[in-house]
């Protein structure tokens, strides 16, 4: 069991990452509690979405390593909050968590991610010339030829791997894992993993990097394996 602290907005338990309210500074004191109550029957602590301040705090307030789900390395997208940066993958290690890397665009290259939002509001602004909103039926052949001319771009496998490999290099094999967020991203999942039946793609692709049998089983299920059985004997002690 998990729980992601919030989403895409503060909540009554800690800021978010995408909201720039700042609610709280972190988590409020409702969080720090929460934060303990799940140590204490055993749910691991999901810190993806969390702001930065929300990351810190939950790492000395947690008495269990935690996970963060679905998120990747700012390394390759400056300034995308969502992401964490280096010093948060190496607290993660200490912490003793698993950071499982997301397949999204955006959160993969951030020079793929601004040209896609480019053509984006390139797009909003050639409907809105027409006075055209995007849903209305003649709208679409506009959406359709604009699409034709400015196909959306991809990120790859390769910088899957990259990620990971980044993760690895800071926090060791035993701190990475796959967090692919099939279901969140939308169209924005890389060329050659766009869906659960193209993994192997990934393996072929750690394999060729040198990664061991035994490193692909922990970073594909291991790891994450491992977080769970410690939250759950932390919680038998509580």
């Amino acid at each position: 069991r998990y729980i992601t602290l919030t989403h895409s907005k503060d909540n009554h338990i800690c800021d978010s990452s995408y909201d720039t309210t700042h609610t709280w500074n972190g988590l409020s004191p409702f969080g720090r509690e929460v934060v303990l109550e799940m140590n204490r029957v055993g749910i691991m602590v999901d810190i993806s979405h969390v702001s930065d301040s929300t990351f810190w705090q939950v790492m000395e307030a947690s008495k269990a390593p935690c996970i963060a789900s679905h998120s990747s390395c700012r390394k390759y997208t400056p300034g995308f909050e969502r992401n964490m940066n280096d010093d948060m993958i190496r607290r993660m290690k200490e912490n003793g968590g698993v950071i499982q890397v997301n397949f999204g665009t955006d959160f993969l290259d951030g020079k793929l991610s601004a040209q896609n939002d480019k053509k984006r509001n390139e797009l909003r602004a050639l409907l809105a010339e027409k006075n055209l909103v995007p849903d209305s039926p003649d709208a679409a052949p506009i959406i359709e030829q604009f699409r034709k001319d400015n196909p959306t771009l991809y990120a790859d496998v390769q910088l899957v791997a990259d990620h990971i490999g980044h993760v690895v290099s800071l926090a060791g094999i035993d701190h990475v894992g796959i967090g692919s967020d099939f279901d969140g991203v939308g169209d924005s999942l890389p060329t050659g993993l766009k869906d659960v039946s193209q993994y192997p793609n990934l393996i072929a692709e750690l394999l060729s990097r040198g990664y061991s049998k035994e490193d692909i089983a922990k970073i594909c299920y291991k790891n994450v394996w491992r977080v769970w059985r410690e939250v759950e004997q932390i919680a038998e002690k509580m």
